[in-house]
């Protein structure tokens, strides 16, 4: 994934009320950004951290910067929660992530369980259905370990139980976590910020849902999927 203009280099301030961002630009100048992340952010909201910005021209934006990526322990982190899909979407179409090559169609946004919609439906006629939910993750605390979530994500929870009756009726179901970082080689559910999630990933797993993690090449030009790390709560 390629972004559409050169980002904009600057030092975060302040990042407020889930989707605002003040940050100073290299030139010294104070914008505030769309921060497209409803997590905590842990580890990656302190100010002063050296961060990167896009910027629309879109008249009808508020708020013309977007909080694209921040620069924490040496590296450059993605923060963009809706870049995932995207992600997953150029991988798939060049079939990537080995262990969802081959399906004939790739649809997005299907709906499914109760009131939702899964991210992917994939599907080819020597197959079973393969429905594919991503989840993106970007925190790191111990060492080269990347977790998820980082705070309580009762939505998320409610996708594994959907995924698991996608299992139950004779389908495949995943569960992907795309980690927006350079730096891990693991993944584990976080069981201390979310121990309900980190339970249900367990339970949904043994049910036989297939947990993939995979980890991102990220520059200030461009972000892709690079490659599967280990998750932590495989058998």
């Amino acid at each position: 994934m390629d972004f559409p203009q050169p980002l904009i280099p600057g030092r975060l301030v302040q990042r407020y009320k889930r989707f605002f961002a003040d940050v100073v630009l290299e030139d010294g100048t104070p914008v505030t950004a769309h921060c497209p992340n409803p997590g905590a952010m842990l580890g990656l909201n302190t100010p002063g951290l050296p961060c990167f910005l896009s910027r629309s021209d879109d008249p009808k934006r508020k708020l013309a910067h977007t909080l694209e990526l921040v620069e924490a322990d040496g590296g450059l982190v993605g923060i963009n929660t809706m870049h995932p899909n995207r992600l997953v979407a150029e991988a798939l179409a060049a079939d990537a992530i080995p262990e969802l090559a081959g399906y004939a169609t790739h649809r997005r946004e299907v709906r499914y369980g109760t009131n939702s919609r899964v991210d992917f439906l994939l599907e080819a006629p020597d197959r079973p259905p393969c429905w594919l939910e991503v989840k993106n993750c970007h925190l790191r605390r111990d060492g080269a370990l990347a977790e998820f979530p980082d705070c309580v994500a009762a939505r998320s929870l409610k996708h594994l139980r959907e995924l698991t009756a996608m299992v139950e009726a004779g389908h495949r179901a995943v569960m992907l976590f795309v980690v927006q970082r350079t730096d891990c080689d693991a993944f584990e559910a976080c069981h201390d910020l979310d121990p309900a999630y980190a339970k249900g990933l367990r339970e949904a797993a043994e049910a036989g849902v297939e947990v993939l993690a995979y980890r991102c090449e990220i520059t200030p030009e461009r972000v892709a999927i690079a490659g599967r790390i280990r998750w932590r709560g495989a058998a």
